[in-house]
């Protein structure tokens, strides 16, 4: 017989999160803030010596975490990474899908089959896997916490087709696990950031020959909060995870919170 805990019980014990992609970037900002939210961090990505920075960062704030291997595209990775996350941390009830990759700017005549399958597989289907693996965890206990990092892009990105529909079908797939887990204690929301620094953005700048500052000066002046050449930090993105996975946003499913300062395309 499954046991069944409430709300208040749950806020009382240290629970344990996911984070994917969280070597770096908007994933390791997350990791981090959830640790210093109080909960144990599984941190996920390629490989543990990636992961190690951002284990690093926690443990040396008193935080707890620990990292593991997983190619998320990989069903079987996934299933084996989780399995040890319960037996080494403790029974994952909150999760955060933020691995993704970018492929080339490219219009639909241009992006090849491997390439769709590749940015589509990790963003997608990854989160798929992980959700999969980790929703039983979660309605066993009666409570759970599923963020699916979707993008600005989800609106529509001319160049980049392939991102553009995976950020988009997490959006459908938050929206349907919302629906579906509810009765169990488990929301399901998604966060949509605008330009954010991290690894993919300082390619993108690369690719149109400016340098990495020059570009954020540039993107900057589009977006309505003024901070002066400041972009988006993965701590805002950060900020906006730690609530929604906090036992106050218990009545806040199915949402897409666009995390952009206001720009809207």
């Amino acid at each position: 017989m499954t046991h069944q805990i409430n709300m208040t019980d749950q806020a009382n014990r240290q629970r344990t999160a996911i984070v994917t992609g969280a070597a770096r970037g908007i994933g390791a900002g997350v990791a981090k803030r959830l640790a210093r939210d109080g909960l144990a961090v599984a941190v996920i990505d390629l490989s543990e010596e990636e992961c190690a920075g951002t284990v690093e960062a926690i443990t040396g704030d008193g935080g707890t975490a620990a990292a593991f291997a997983a190619d998320v595209d990989d069903e079987t990775a996934v299933a084996t990474a989780v399995a040890r996350i319960a037996a080494e941390l403790g029974s994952p009830t909150v999760l955060i899908n933020n691995a993704g990759i970018g492929g080339p700017n490219a219009g639909v005549e241009e992006t090849s089959t491997q390439q769709w399958h590749a940015v589509t597989g990790v963003s997608l289907r990854g989160a798929f896997f992980l959700t999969r693996a980790v929703s039983p965890y979660m309605t066993a206990a009666g409570w759970g916490r599923i963020v699916n990092m979707s993008s600005i892009s989800a609106l529509g990105d001319s160049g980049r087709v392939d991102y553009a529909a995976a950020k988009a079908g997490l959006i459908g797939f938050t929206k349907s696990l919302a629906l579906q887990l509810g009765r169990h204690g488990v929301t399901a929301n998604a966060i949509a950031p605008g330009f954010v620094v991290s690894d993919m953005t300082r390619v993108a700048a690369q690719r149109r020959g400016r340098s990495f500052e020059e570009h954020q000066r540039i993107v900057a002046q589009t977006i309505p909060v003024g901070r002066v050449g400041r972009v988006g930090q993965p701590e805002d993105i950060a900020h906006t995870a730690s609530y929604l996975v906090s036992p106050e946003a218990g009545f806040v499913t199915g949402q897409v919170i666009y995390v952009t300062g206001g720009k809207v395309d």
